[in-house]
C-alpha cells in the first residue's frame, strides 16, 4: 500500500514552509515527490536545532517522503535536466514570485508545451493579476496584510502575529486541495491546467469568513470583527491551580452549566437567553465564566464539565503534548531511525484512510541525496 496518490509524480520547486508543507502531504499520501534544491539547499535546512549542518528540525518535519536533487537552474545542464523531469511528472509546484519563474523560462506556458497534462501550481505571496504581484512575502507579512494581526490586536491591545506560521501552512493546505481537484478534473478531461495559490487572497478569504460580520450587508448593519473571537475575555480561564479551556456554546450546554456551577440565578438573565443575546453581551458572558472557573481546581472542573458533556480541555504546551493520553493511544508521535540523524520523533499524517493508508516511505533527504538515482531514471549521466 503506497497511499491514495501512489503513481502520481510531483516536481517540487518550493522552499521554506508553504510549498514544502503542501508537497509533504502529497508525499505522505503516496506521491513520488522530487524536491529540486539549489546548490546550497532549502533555507529550512538551517533552521532550528540540528545534529548535522543542513538537517535542521523544521526541514526534517517538512520533507519526509521526498527525494532531493540539487541543481543550478541558471546553468544549461541544470535547466535541461529539469525540463526532462517535467516531461515525466504529473504535478509541478513552485513558490517563486511569478516574475522570477518567468525569467527562468519555467512558466506554465513554457512547460505545457512539454507536457500538456501537467498540473502546474504556483504558490506565492500575491496574485500576479494585481499590483502587489511582484512583492516578496513571508508569513508575518501576510498575517499583517490580511487583517489577521489587527484582529488579534483587538484582544492584545496592539496588532500581533499568531504564534504559528498560520498563513504558510493554511496556504499549503489550500494548495494541496487545489492540486487534488485539478488531478480529478484531468482524469475526466485529460487536460492539465495552471493553479495560482496566492497567500494574501487565501488568508483574506480565510479570515474574513467571520470578520466581514456586519459589513456583509450593503449598507452595513454593524461593524467588522466577529465580537466573540475578538473579545479580550476569550482565553483559557484561570482555575485555582492552573488554566482550563471551556466552550459553552448552545442553549442546552448553558442550562447544564448553570446547574453544575450552582449559578441557577443566571438562568433567567436575558443576556444568556439565546446565542444572539450571548453574542451581543459576549464580554459579560466570558467574564462570568472566568469568575466561575476561578472557584475550583482544574481537575475538578474537567471531571464536572465532562460529565455534563460540556466541551473542555486542559491547556497543553508543546512539551505536554508528548504525554497526552489520546495522542499516546493513537501513536501520533512516532520514533524513527534516520540514516544520518539517528533517532528522531515525527508526527504521523493526521488523516486515516481505510483502504490506502499513508506511511513514511522515505526519510527527509540530505541535500542532493538522490541525484544519482534520479539521473539514472531519466537516462542521464551523474551530475
Amino acid at each position: 500500500m503506497g497511499g491514495p496518490l501512489e503513481g502520481i509524480r510531483v516536481l517540487d520547486l518550493t522552499s521554506v514552509v508553504m510549498g514544502p508543507y503542501c508537497t509533504l502531504m502529497l508525499g505522505d499520501m503516496g506521491a513520488d515527490v522530487i524536491k529540486i534544491e539549489n546548490l546550497s539547499g532549502d533555507i529550512t535546512r538551517y533552521l532550528g536545532p540540528s545534529k548535522h549542518e543542513g538537517m535542521g528540525s523544521l526541514f526534517l518535519h517538512l520533507n519526509r517522503n521526498k527525494r532531493s536533487v540539487s541543481l543550478n537552474l541558471k546553468s544549461v545542464e541544470g535547466r535541461e535536466i529539469l525540463l526532462e523531469l517535467v516531461r515525466e511528472v504529473d504535478v509541478f509546484v513552485h513558490s517563486m514570485r511569478p516574475q522570477s519563474i518567468e525569467r527562468l523560462g519555467l512558466s506554465y506556458q513554457d512547460l505545457k508545451e512539454l507536457n500538456n497534462r501537467l498540473i502546474y501550481c504556483g504558490m506565492y505571496g500575491f496574485s500576479k493579476e494585481g499590483p502587489y504581484g511582484d512583492k516578496p512575502a513571508y508569513d508575518d507579512i501576510i498575517q499583517g496584510a490580511s487583517g489577521i494581526a489587527a484582529a488579534q490586536g483587538e484582544i492584545t491591545g496592539a496588532p500581533q502575529y499568531l504564534a504559528t506560521v498560520l498563513a504558510d501552512k493554511t496556504a499549503g493546505v489550500v494548495g494541496l486541495s487545489s492540486i487534488l481537484a485539478a488531478l480529478y478534473h484531468r482524469e475526466s478531461s485529460g487536460e492539465g491546467q495552471e493553479i495560482e495559490v496566492p497567500m494574501f487572497e487565501t488568508m483574506v478569504s480565510y479570515s474574513m469568513i467571520e470578520h466581514m460580520y456586519g459589513k456583509t450587508f450593503s449598507p452595513p448593519v454593524g461593524p467588522s470583527y466577529y465580537s466573540r473571537v475578538t473579545s479580550p475575555f476569550r482565553k483559557p480561564y484561570k482555575t485555582k491551580d492552573g488554566y482550563i479551556g471551556v466552550m459553552i456554546y448552545n442553549d442546552k450546554q448553558w442550562k447544564s452549566f448553570f446547574k453544575i456551577s450552582g449559578r441557577t440565578d443566571l438562568q433567567n438573565d436575558e443576556r444568556f437567553s439565546n446565542i444572539t443575546e450571548r453574542t451581543k453581551h459576549i464580554d459579560f458572558v466570558y467574564g462570568t465564566i472566568e469568575e466561575i472557573m476561578a472557584t475550583k481546581d482544574t481537575s475538578e472542573w474537567l471531571e464536572i464539565l465532562e460529565k455534563a458533556d460540556i466541551p473542555c480541555t486542559k491547556i497543553n504546551t508543546p512539551d505536554t503534548l508528548f504525554e497526552d493520553p489520546h495522542l499516546l493511544a493513537t501513536e501520533f508521535f512516532r520514533s524513527t531511525l534516520h540514516p544520518t540523524e539517528g533517532e528522531i520523533w515525527e508526527m504521523k499524517f493526521p488523516v486515516n484512510f481505510s483502504e490506502t493508508p499513508t506511511s513514511t516511505q522515505r526519510h527527509a533527504p540530505n541535500l542532493g541525496e538522490h541525484n544519482e538515482e534520479i539521473m539514472k531514471e531519466i537516462g542521464r549521466t551523474i551530475i
